[in-house]
């Protein structure tokens, strides 16, 4: 890459570009301009109903609806297309996915690899051979609670179509159940500040087999993983899968495989080692293991 490159940034499920405001600062103290994307019904495009507020209305919660229903991942991939085909016409483009976000990049690449000069993976949902809800079903993740989020939920999600969190719960269960999750590395203070920048609603449309990585087109983009070592909701080990799976899939373009130390959130939080990771990619990779 001649001209330095445009890190885009995509984000988990109930999170949104806010998530990323102290990694882009420490980018831009390194040189590297950023655009961190706010998918549909994300960021300021949230319902943050009135019974989420203090005192909360938990029954209203359950029932009221909220704008990101019927938004899918197609609907993801228009947005992050479009904001590639601006970040480019400055020069390069390094994509950027983190936890779900994962699901989204990958189908980006699939419809338009052309627009992007490097994809990169921070722990983040790679679907080769299974959709996310395979993997969930797999050795890799046995460990992972997949209800113990459960008595943080509200409402239906057959009903309200889509899925609706209380992070504002003053349930210790469900907040030691978010806290082993994402943030057993963070202090109480910067768990509960994160906690905050969650939004409740997320959407149904996590893909399906035909959004896996797709050797033709997927497969054609230089790509990194940046595997992140204590992460208890997508475990090194389903990390490390989606690596192997990949690299079978296009042995002639593997992984360029990193790791950072911390939980799912600490990267974020603590972004320092992670901006200078990214900044190392913005020029040619020289090795495959860091």
């Amino acid at each position: 890459m001649h001209k330095p490159p445009t890190f885009v940034l995509v984000h988990g499920a109930f999170a949104n570009s806010f998530s990323f405001a102290p990694l882009q600062s420490e980018l831009a103290l390194l040189g590297h301009r950023s655009a961190a994307v706010d998918l549909p019904g994300h960021g300021f495009e949230a319902t943050f109903p009135a019974a989420y507020q203090s005192p909360q209305d938990l029954a209203g919660l359950a029932a009221e609806p909220g704008g990101i229903k019927g938004v899918t991942l197609a609907d993801n991939v228009t947005r992050v297309i479009e904001v590639l085909e601006r970040a480019r016409r400055n020069g390069p483009t390094v994509l950027v996915g983190h936890s779900r976000g994962g699901v989204t990049i990958t189908a980006v690449a699939n419809a338009r690899p052309d627009l992007i000069d490097r994809i990169v993976y921070v722990s983040a949902w790679c679907p080769v051979e299974l959709d996310v809800a395979g993997y969930y079903a797999e050795p890799e993740m046995a460990d992972v609670d997949a209800g113990a989020f459960a008595t943080a939920l509200l409402g239906n999600p057959g009903e309200l179509g889509l899925l609706r969190v209380n992070f504002r719960t003053v349930d210790a269960k469900a907040l030691t159940a978010f806290r082993e999750a994402f943030a057993a590395d963070l202090t109480d203070d910067e768990f509960r500040t994160f906690l905050n920048t969650f939004q409740p609603d997320e959407s149904l449309d996590a893909g399906t087999t035909a959004d896996r990585a797709q050797a033709a087109t997927w497969g054609t983009v230089p790509r990194s993983y940046v595997r992140l070592a204590a992460d208890a909701s997508l475990p090194p080990a389903v990390q490390d899968r989606m690596i192997r799976e990949a690299d079978a899939l296009t042995p002639d373009n593997p992984f360029d495989v990193h790791t950072l130390d911390g939980s799912h959130l600490h990267w974020l939080v603590h972004p320092g080692p992670a901006a200078e990771l990214l900044a190392g990619l913005a020029g040619p990779a020289t090795s495959t293991e860091s």
